[in-house]
């Protein structure tokens, strides 16, 4: 995908379509870091430790609910 930096006002901007943003679950609330390694630049969403454990959470119990029974079959 290519992209071009838009004028916004002042300020320049690129516009991320919604397909990427929903797959990285990014919403306008999302804060960002920008980074850059001298040639590219990097944006990474930040998430709140919280939510990151809230969502290890939730694959873990997934993870048991779907596996229970081979789980089971290994303490043995």
């Amino acid at each position: 995908m290519t992209k071009r930096i838009r004028a916004i006002g002042n300020s320049a901007g690129i516009i991320i379509d919604k397909p990427i943003l929903d797959l990285l679950k990014i919403t306008p609330d999302t804060e960002l870091e920008l980074s850059t390694d001298g040639e590219r630049l990097v944006i990474t969403p930040i998430r709140s430790p919280a939510a990151r454990r809230a969502a290890i959470a939730k694959a873990q119990r997934r993870v048991v609910k779907d596996h229970d029974a081979t789980f089971r079959k290994l303490a043995k």
